[in-house]
């Protein structure tokens, strides 16, 4: 089995310390940088598996670090999981929308940190297959993480194309609020349900043009489905 590497970004050696001691018990190849000019170029040498990157750090701070791997073509694939000490649900949100794949709180538990990073590299792994996928002319390029509508591209945040790729990698099947932020957000993320309806508008939104927002269905009472039988309102 090949050993996965994980990118530790924070500021405070002892706590890289005490994450490499955890991690490396638990099998995993640990890399570490104090701040995000060192994180890029072991991030380009060593293509790590994951990212556990601090929110605030010197120079650039961790979000816009994040957001910056997730619109390069070559790092955006890297999962990421926030390290941080805002607890709040707005900081939440705001770390998600950056594209982080996960959010922990300082100070956090070595176990529910092996955990996140589990979950989240099911869940990476999960929507990694290789193959295009097309529904009548709605195509997901998994490799490129690009979706296309009749050739033309669509522009998708990280967490709308999440939602979107497990959509079409899980169609006709109903899911309630609930199950999605299991599946897209994380099951230990704690947002408000609300939070999957913003990204529904979202992603009708971006598909109305090119008329594939029927695909995107609400069930009443139930939560939402991805199908192309027009049943689904």
């Amino acid at each position: 089995m090949t050993t996965l590497t994980i990118l530790v970004v924070d500021d405070e050696a002892a706590i890289r310390d005490m994450i490499t001691t955890v991690l490396s018990m638990a099998g995993y190849r640990v890399l570490t940088a104090a701040d995000t000019q060192e994180a890029h170029l072991l991030i380009v040498d060593e293509a790590p598996d994951l990212l556990l990157l601090d929110w605030m750090l010197p120079g650039i701070s961790g979000i816009e670090f994040a957001r910056r791997l997730k619109r390069d073509s070559l790092t955006q694939a890297i999962p990421i999981i926030l390290l941080t000490a805002k607890g709040e649900e707005e900081n939440k949100v705001q770390g998600l929308d950056a594209g982080a794949d996960d959010y922990v709180t300082k100070p956090f538990s070595t176990r529910e940190l092996t955990s996140r990073i589990r979950a989240v590299l099911r869940r990476t792994n999960a929507l990694a297959a290789e193959e295009i996928i097309n529904i009548q002319g709605l195509c997901l390029d998994p490799m490129s993480q690009r979706i296309s509508a009749n050739n033309t591209p669509l522009n998708f945040g990280p967490t709308e194309y999440r939602l979107m790729a497990f959509f079409m990698t899980h169609t006709e099947r109903v899911y309630s609020r609930e199950q999605l932020l299991d599946h897209v957000w994380g099951a230990n993320v704690y947002v408000d349900e609300r939070t999957v309806d913003v990204h529904i508008r979202r992603l009708r939104k971006t598909l109305a043009p090119h008329g594939f927002q029927r695909f995107i269905q609400t069930v009443r009472g139930s939560g939402y489905r991805f199908s192309t039988h027009t049943d689904g309102e």
